[in-house]
């Protein structure tokens, strides 16, 4: 049976040479498109590239070493000062450093520099349909070119594994996790359907049940009341500067009338997930308390920035954001119940991003969400995931907050470029506009703190 990769990439062998470039004779040179960029490269090479050298570049890392070998791919070359690909400019190529320093502008003026051999020449210099800056060399440069059908191995591979089949979605537990018996024990417990899932509370079952009908808004009132501390911050929420209020809401009524019915359901849904972070463990219970501020965070980027969008729902980006790293509650609750052999608090922060995308899709089909919200655990990180829509979509936004949150902190040498990864390009339906930098966050650093105090 042929690989999925076969569907995507051509397995013909191309001859070995050096040539000049002209329309004509990139035309003979493959069987690929004309590259269309502001700069012809001076030579094309067919050369295959080591596998070594491909397998240091993502996603490309991430396919099987026989995936990897039937990647057509191209080495064009380029004099300094060429512009390989413009701000806004649609590419069927991803392209990567090979040799030589580009630079990446982007239409706010700033500027990125990438040398070769650096951890960002890993990474694409673009993704997606539509390039998120202008690269230019700065020195005479080598260019991998390849077909960015590359990028849709990802939408694929999520495709074909069902949420919720407990032995389709295996967990291979990666060499960067410690082979020990907490590990492979936690891995057999997934895979054996024996892992301790979090349950919802009782009213928010309840109300999603009853929104499933025709209810108006007294029987939902009638569900809602019956939890005190929700209704209490459901209150406190309709009179925050998030919903403009012009005269203070004293009652769950009034409340819920201000709110509406739907977004009433996802903020009770909300309140509700704090609710699953909680351990008897001290130690494991502060790891929990860190997990949900950074998910707090991520919510609050997510709400931001679909407000800032205009084409998600913000409370189903809240929503979202909030439940992107729920697939490391089961982890923390399995180290709970093996005291004896859980590792180094470190060790499990360190594998919960390898774990999370697989437990975290499981817990919410578990939980009821819809298949949009199951989805979120399994591309929060995945940078170049491409959703084959031109609008952005509820997952795009989730990885740009989750991008956005990791500046700053250790992990931020690993993040691509944000210009480069295809949701940034989808902002404003492809038109890229100053005002979508990181500047936007800090300017919008009120409205993050009032999301944030919805949940404290």
């Amino acid at each position: 049976m042929a690989s999925w990769a076969s569907s995507l990439f051509s397995k013909k062998t191309v001859d070995v040479k050096e040539i000049s470039v002209n329309t004509s004779e990139l035309a003979k040179a493959t069987d690929s498109p004309v590259i269309t960029s502001n700069a012809k490269p001076t030579a094309v090479s067919n050369i295959k590239q080591p596998l070594a050298i491909l397998k240091k570049l993502a996603p490309i890392r991430d396919l099987k070493d026989d995936d990897i070998a039937q990647i057509e791919h191209r080495v064009l070359s380029y004099p300094a000062d060429s512009v390989v690909f413009t701000l806004g400019e649609k590419s069927e190529h991803i392209y990567y450093l090979l040799k030589g320093s580009i630079e990446l502008e982007s239409d706010g003026g700033a500027s990125y520099l990438i040398n070769e051999g650096s951890a960002l020449a890993n990474l694409p210099l673009n993704s997606g349909k539509i390039c998120g800056a202008t690269a230019t060399t700065k020195s005479p440069s080598s260019i991998l070119s390849m077909p960015t059908t590359l990028v849709q191995w990802w939408v694929n591979k999520s495709r074909a594994q069902p949420v919720g089949n407990l032995e389709i979605i295996d967990i291979e537990l990666p060499k960067e996790i410690p082979n020990t018996q907490f590990f492979n024990s936690f891995a057999q417990a997934y895979r054996e359907n024996k892992l301790s899932l979090p349950s919802l509370p009782q009213v928010a079952i309840k109300l999603r049940k009853a929104m499933e009908n025709d209810i108006d808004i007294n029987d939902v009132i009638k569900i809602i009341e019956i939890d005190a501390p929700i209704v209490a911050k459901l209150i406190q929420v309709s009179n925050s500067a998030l919903y403009a209020p012009s005269t203070p809401i004293k009652n769950c009524h009034a409340a819920v009338t201000r709110l509406g019915l739907e977004t009433t359901r996802k903020l009770v849904m909300g309140i509700s997930v704090k609710q699953l972070f909680q351990s008897k463990s001290p130690q494991l219970m502060a790891k929990m308390m860190e997990l949900w501020k950074r998910s707090l965070h991520v919510s609050s980027l997510s709400f931001v920035l679909a407000q800032e969008s205009g084409e998600v729902n913000p409370e189903d980006a809240l929503l979202a954001g909030l439940v992107c790293d729920i697939g490391a509650i089961p982890l923390l609750h399995f180290a709970e119940q093996h005291p004896e052999s859980y590792p180094d608090l470190n060790d499990l922060q360190i594998v919960m991003p390898y774990l999370n995308p697989p437990v975290g899709s499981l817990v919410l089909h578990t939980l009821g969400f819809t298949k949009e919200i199951t989805e979120i655990p399994k591309h929060a990180e995945d940078w170049y995931y491409e959703s084959g829509s031109d609008k952005l979509t509820l997952v795009d936004v989730v990885i740009l907050a989750k991008l956005h949150s990791y500046f700053g902190t250790a992990r931020a040498k690993e993040l691509p470029y944000i210009n480069s990864i295809p949701a940034y390009a989808k902002l404003k339906n492809g038109k890229l506009n100053p005002d979508f930098s990181l500047d936007i966050l800090s300017k919008a650093q009120q409205r993050i703190d009032a999301v944030m105090s919805m949940f404290i």
